[in-house]
């Protein structure tokens, strides 16, 4: 498996507003279509979680195996979860598995200096902080509406993040002229099959 850091798009989409662009990074840190993982190991973990300014040095150095085991099951059912995005059945597994990183989370309501009320995590261990600001960003999105428009590629061989700016968020794939059009030609060759079908 390649481990080099997974940060190119397949079509160069928008990215996702604010911290919600945290979420689409960490799903999209491992690529299924290329077999690429940023976090295959706690070095990969720190490296990214620092990178994306998430923790500081310190603060990742003290981040174990449990620690990313925890990071990567959350980011693999938030890729499920993000299916609901495209009119998929909400996953309970995955549901149970979000619903117990938020009641870990440590959250609190926090005033900005202009008054407005917004989500701040308070978690003492680098990995609560790192959950609950990913939390955080998916309360304020599904608030002010974004929350919908970012997916996960319909291509379930890719299932790459994207963030979906098409006027009625309507778009299934994360590229159209890959994905979109290796769906339709499976949708035809299934069509044409059953046809020939005596």
């Amino acid at each position: 498996m390649d481990t080099q850091g997974v940060t190119a798009t397949p079509d160069d989409e928008a990215q996702a507003p604010g911290d919600l662009l945290l979420l689409q990074q960490l799903v999209n840190s491992y690529d299924l279509e290329e077999n690429t993982e940023a976090l295959q190991d706690v070095a990969g973990l720190r490296a990214w979680l620092v990178g994306h300014d998430l923790l500081r040095d310190d603060e990742a150095a003290a981040l174990d195996s449990a620690d990313l085991a925890r990071v990567t099951a959350f980011r693999e059912a938030m890729r499920v979860l993000l299916r609901t995005n495209l009119g998929d059945p909400i996953d309970p597994a995955a549901l149970a598995l979000l619903n117990a990183e938020a009641e870990r989370g440590a959250l609190r309501v926090d005033f900005g200096e202009l008054g407005c009320a917004g989500l701040l995590p308070t978690g003492r261990r680098g990995a609560d902080r790192v959950m609950g600001r990913l939390l955080a960003a998916i309360a304020a999105a599904d608030v002010d509406g974004t929350w919908k428009r970012l997916k996960v590629c319909a291509d379930e061989t890719c299932a790459w993040a994207y963030y979906d700016v098409s006027r009625n968020a309507s778009r299934a794939w994360c590229s159209m002229e890959s994905c979109g059009n290796r769906a339709k030609a499976r949708r035809h060759r299934r069509r044409t099959a059953a046809r020939a079908t005596p």
